[in-house]
């Protein structure tokens, strides 16, 4: 319909940047969208339990997407690197630079401790700095002993390439297929919580020639309602999956069994 191409869901341009999100940021884009969560938000209810009950430490702002954002997720992604003060460095220990670091840096404190969050062309770090580790210190590096090792080596060999030479423009690959179902998942979410029907959140994002048919017996009208649906579980507690949190437990607030 015409009067939808000013809406803000309507332009697929608009969600490319989710192209290139890894799955702690789109746990943030699908929990920033909740409805339940906003309001807390907006009723500034920043007790620690209270963002506990999302998989926060500390409520974040549901305004900022995830270029602009910096949740604090609670209890820590596996892939989390911690650094810590080496307590017997050798003579050639290499120090902690905050400065030499490769990319864009984010630096928060989560209420516990700094975070640091690098960011340079198809690349994403996340550190946690201990306490007392200050810049031109020596400093050891720290897994949760339940990841990965070849986790903890890909993370330490993309700093390494990163730090030896930052590039100034990064040519992209071909989307995935998994990535561009996220964009289009985000954007029929957007529509659908904006109150647009399935043929007009499919006219958006598959465009007017594509919805042409359809009344047909083709299957446009089940996609649109699967991406939906699918958007709808992400936003409404399986975000929590992408981020690595612990699935909600059914208790107390049975009543509220859709809210984490």
């Amino acid at each position: 319909m015409a009067e939808h191409h000013t809406e803000p869901w309507y332009p697929t341009a608009a969600y490319l940047y989710t192209l290139h999100l890894d799955g702690l940021a789109l746990a943030w884009e699908y929990l920033r969208r909740n409805p339940d969560y906003r309001l807390d938000w907006l009723r500034r209810r920043r007790r620690s339990d209270t963002a506990h009950r999302w998989g926060l430490r500390l409520l974040e702002d549901p305004k900022l997407d995830a270029r602009d954002a910096h949740p604090a997720w609670f209890p820590d992604h596996d892939g989390v690197l911690q650094l810590y003060p080496d307590a017997d460095p050798p003579m050639d220990a290499i120090v902690f630079s905050f400065w030499s670091l490769p990319g864009s840096k984010c630096l928060i404190h989560d209420g516990k401790r700094l975070m640091l969050v690098l960011r340079w062309p198809g690349y994403s770090l996340r550190l946690a700095i201990a306490p007392g580790l200050a810049d031109g210190m020596a400093f050891a590096y720290a897994i949760r002993a339940c990841a990965q090792l070849q986790g903890l080596a890909a993370m330490l060999q993309q700093l390494a390439t990163a730090a030896d030479a930052t590039p100034a423009a990064a040519a992209s690959v071909r989307p995935s297929l998994s990535a561009l179902q996220e964009l289009h998942t985000l954007q029929a979410l957007d529509a659908a919580l904006a109150g647009a029907s399935l043929r007009e959140i499919a006219e958006g994002l598959f465009g007017e020639d594509a919805a042409a048919d359809w009344y047909s017996d083709g299957g446009l009208r089940s996609k649109v309602r699967r991406l939906v649906q699918r958007g709808d579980a992400l936003m409404r507690g399986g975000y929590r999956r992408l981020a690595q949190l612990p699935p909600l437990e059914k208790g107390r607030s049975a009543s509220s069994a859709d809210r984490p």
